[in-house]
C-alpha cells in the first residue's frame, strides 16, 4: 500500500482539523467555571447529546477492528454490543436519575456514599488506568494506519493528533467536544454507508452474491453457539456483553458525565436511548464492511501477507475516489478525537472532583477551574507518551503492564454497583472484602491463563497444573463481578446494618422526571 494521498486529500484532512480546533476557540470564552468546563449545564439538547454519545463510543479503531474481524471470521464480536440495548432499554430509566440525583460530578462519588471511600477510589483508579490504556491504544493504533497511508511518520501523528485533542478539550470544554462529536457522529454514519455502499456494488453479482459467498464461507452468523466457556462463543460473548453495557453506561465516568449534562432527567434518558440505538447499526455498518470485502477480495486477490485488520485501509487506498479518500482518513481522524475528547474531558473530571478538591479542600472555583485544565494537559501528555512507547515497547511493553495492572486491580466494578444498588443490607465492610477477594481471583486467573515466551519457551506466568484457569479470558471478568456480589452480600452479614440514605438504593430511585 505504498501510493501516496492525493493534495486534494491532505486539503481535507487539514480543513477538517483546523476546523476542529476551531470548535474549541468558538466556545472558550464560555468555559468560565468548572460546571460550564465540565457539565455545560442545560446548554445543550437531548438530541445532541445522544449523538455524542454514540461518537464517545466510536472510535477509530471501529474503523480498523471491525473490518477486520468481519474479514476474517464471522459476526461473533457484535454480541457483546448486540446486549446493550437489552439490558439498557430496561436499566436506562433508573440508572439516569439515580446519578443525577445522588453526584455531583464523579461517578464514583456513589461509591463512596453508598459504601466507602475506599470503594470510591479502587473504582477511580480502575477507570483512570483503563483511560491511559485506551487512549494510548486507540492513539497507537490510528498513527500506524494513517503511516501506511499518508507516509507520514507514526510519532508525528501521534503528536498533531494528540495535541489538537489536548487543545480542543483546555480551550472548550465539554460543550466543544460534545459539538464536535455531533459532527464527527455524522461523518461516522456517512464514511460508513458510502464505503458499503461502494462494495456492495463493487462485487460482481452486487449484494446478493455478498450474501451468498460469505454465507458460504462461515462469514455471517454468531457461533459457534457451543456451551463451551474455554473458548470465544455466543454464549461467552452474550454473558460478557451483559456486564458490558452495565459497566460502561452504569460506572463510566465518560456516560454518566453526558447524563449530568442534559437539561432535566428526561433529556438525559432521551439522549441515552438516542446514543444506545444508534451505536449498534454503526458496529453493524462497520462489521459487514469486513463480510463484504472478504467477498471482494475473494473476486480480486490481495497483495500476499495482507494482514486482516490491513484490507480495509488498502481497499480506501487502491479503491475510493481522490476527495472521497481524504473524508473517509478524516472520519477515521475524527472517532479517534471524538472518543479521545470525551476521554480527556473525563479523565479531567474524576481528576479534579475525586483527587484534587480531596487533597487541596477550600479552593475556589477559579482554581479548581486553573487545575482542570492542567490535569487535562498533563494527561493528554501522558497518553501521548504511551502511545509513543508503544511504538517500541510492542505488546509485552509499557503498554502491556498498564493493561495487566487494569486486569488484576478494575475487576468487579459492576458488582459493586449492583450490590449498592439492590441490596440494602450490603455494607461497606463486605464490600472492602469481596474487593480484596476479587483481586486476588482476578490475579490468579490472569496469571495462570497468561503465557510467555514464544515456540518451545512459551509458559504460562504461573502454572498451577489442574488449578489454571482455563474459561476465556472475557469470562473473567465476569466472574470477578460475580465474585464480589456474592462475596460482598455473605460477608456484609457479619457487620452491623448501615444508615443508608434511600435515594441509593433502586427501590428509592427518583419518580421525577425533572429533578436536576
Amino acid at each position: 500500500m505504498s501510493l501516496p494521498l492525493h493534495v486534494l486529500d491532505y486539503l481535507i484532512i487539514l480543513f477538517f482539523l483546523a476546523g476542529s480546533l476551531g470548535m474549541g476557540l468558538f466556545f472558550a470564552k464560555s468555559q468560565k467555571t468548572t460546571q460550564n468546563y465540565f457539565l455545560a449545564k442545560g446548554k445543550i439538547p437531548a438530541w445532541a447529546l445522544g449523538i455524542s454519545l454514540l461518537a464517545t463510543l466510536i472510535s477509530s479503531v471501529t474503523f480498523l477492528a471491525y473490518p477486520g474481524t468481519g474479514y476474517s471470521s464471522n459476526w461473533i464480536l457484535l454480541v457483546q454490543g448486540l446486549m446493550v440495548p437489552f439490558v439498557l432499554l430496561t436499566a436506562i430509566w433508573f440508572i439516569v436519575p439515580l446519578f443525577r440525583k445522588v453526584i455531583h460530578l464523579s461517578t464514583y462519588e456513589y461509591f463512596e456514599r453508598r459504601f466507602s471511600p475506599f470503594a470510591r477510589y479502587y473504582a477511580s483508579v480502575a477507570f483512570v488506568l483503563r483511560q491511559f490504556s485506551g487512549m494510548g491504544t486507540v492513539l497507537f493504533l490510528l498513527a500506524l494506519s494513517l503511516e501506511k497511508m499518508t507516509h507520514i511518520h507514526t510519532v508525528v501523528i501521534i503528536l498533531i493528533v494528540g495535541f489538537v485533542i489536548i487543545a480542543i478539550n483546555l480551550l472548550g470544554g465539554i460543550e466543544a467536544v460534545i459539538w464536535l462529536d455531533v459532527f464527527q457522529g455524522f461523518m461516522l454514519f456517512l464514511s460508513g454507508i458510502i464505503c458499503l455502499g461502494v462494495l456492495l456494488f463493487s462485487v460482481d453479482g452486487g449484494p446478493a452474491e455478498v450474501w451468498r459467498v460469505a454465507s458460504e464461507n462461515g462469514r455471517t452468523g454468531f457461533g459457534p453457539y457451543e456451551w463451551d466457556l474455554t473458548k470465544l462463543t455466543f454464549l461467552v460473548m452474550a454473558v460478557n456483553g451483559i456486564f458490558y453495557a452495565i459497566q460502561k453506561y452504569a460506572t463510566d465516568q465518560t456516560v454518566v458525565q453526558r447524563y449530568l449534562t442534559a437539561k432535566t432527567d428526561r433529556a438525559a434518558i432521551r439522549a441515552s436511548l438516542l446514543g444506545i440505538l444508534l451505536t449498534v447499526p454503526v458496529w453493524s455498518i462497520f462489521m459487514f464492511i469486513g463480510t463484504a470485502l472478504f467477498v471482494f477480495y475473494q473476486q480480486n486477490p490481495l497483495p500476499a501477507d495482507t494482514r486482516a485488520d490491513a484490507v480495509f485501509p488498502y481497499f480506501i487506498m487502491t479503491r475510493l475516489p481522490t476527495g472521497i479518500v481524504g473524508l473517509i482518513l478524516s472520519a477515521m481522524i475524527s472517532a479517534a478525537i471524538c472518543s479521545l475528547s470525551a476521554d480527556l474531558n473525563s479523565l479531567a473530571a474524576v481528576g479534579v472532583e475525586d483527587y484534587y478538591k480531596k487533597l487541596w479542600p477550600g479552593r475556589t472555583d477559579k482554581q479548581n477551574l486553573v487545575a482542570s485544565k492542567l490535569i487535562v494537559v498533563l494527561s493528554g501528555l501522558v497518553s501521548i507518551g504511551i502511545a509513543i512507547l508503544y511504538i517500541n515497547a510492542g505488546d509485552e511493553g509499557v503498554l502491556g503492564i498498564v493493561f495487566t495492572l487494569y486486569a488484576i486491580f478494575s475487576g468487579g466494578i459492576v458488582g459493586i454497583f449492583l450490590l449498592g444498588l439492590f441490596s440494602e443490607r450490603a455494607n461497606y465492610q463486605g464490600v472492602n472484602i469481596a474487593i480484596a477477594v476479587c483481586v486476588i481471583f482476578t490475579a490468579y486467573a490472569f496469571l495462570t491463563s497468561t503465557p510467555i515466551g514464544t515456540g518451545e519457551d512459551k509458559k504460562l506466568l504461573l502454572d498451577l497444573g489442574s488449578w489454571n484457569f482455563t474459561h476465556h479470558k472475557l469470562m473473567l471478568g465476569v466472574y470477578s463481578h460475580l465474585i464480589v456480589i456474592g462475596t460482598g452480600y455473605l460477608a456484609s452479614l457479619f457487620y452491623p446494618r448501615q444508615d443508608l440514605d434511600s435515594n441509593l438504593l433502586y427501590r428509592g430511585r427518583p419518580d421525577s422526571g425533572e429533578k436536576r
